[in-house]
């Protein structure tokens, strides 16, 4: 069957909220459905069950979200820009939706070993994309020559995400994109020659 883009869309919107509201264990596609408006029978046709609508999310969103950092990253060549649209990007989207922040800062990492390994597959086009943006850095002279990728990747992805779960915990009570600046300022001066 081919997928209906915008009931798939409504699913995997209406799925965010569930699992923000109730936690991925207490999310019942049942309740994804009826935040949804389409009828339980429906889901199946899209997802095969509740650990796939999660997985779907996950690569919808951060596959969203990937793409518009490259395009906002497309006409700066200079690394530290780079590093701050990321930084200022991460913060924002998570701004922008509250419930979006929830699930991926908290209920993606309560799930099962399998799904988070399917989870780090789609994690890893965002770290390329930090790859990418260090490595730039490195041979345009900006960051340190003998910088360790792998280890500087861990470092600004650990930070941002950090930063992240900890005002999610603390239940969004002070804007994240305030933090950004400072956090991009902390990174730029650990990766600078």
């Amino acid at each position: 069957m081919k997928k209906d883009k915008p009931k798939y869309k409504m699913i995997i919107d209406a799925a965010v909220v569930v699992i923000a509201e109730n936690g991925y264990h207490h999310a019942q596609v049942s309740k994804i459905a009826k935040q949804a408006g389409v009828a339980d029978g429906t889901i199946y046709l899209y997802f095969k069950n509740k650990e796939d609508i999660l997985i779907s999310l996950f690569e919808e969103k951060m596959g969203q979200f990937v793409q518009s950092i490259r395009t906002r990253m497309s006409d700066k060549t200079d690394a530290i820009d780079q590093l701050k649209i990321l930084v200022d990007s991460h913060f924002n989207m998570l701004a922008e939706d509250h419930h979006l922040a929830i699930v991926t800062q908290l209920e993606l990492r309560q799930s099962n070993k399998d799904i988070r390994l399917r989870i780090n597959k789609v994690l890893k086009e965002y770290l390329v994309l930090v790859d990418e943006v260090l490595q730039n850095g490195v041979d345009n002279g900006v960051l340190s020559e003998d910088l360790d990728i792998r280890l500087a990747r861990q470092m600004v992805f650990g930070t941002i995400d950090e930063v992240a779960t900890s005002w999610v915990i603390n239940d969004q009570k002070y804007s994240i994109t305030d933090l950004a600046p400072g956090v991009h300022t902390l990174l730029v001066k650990g990766l600078r020659k």
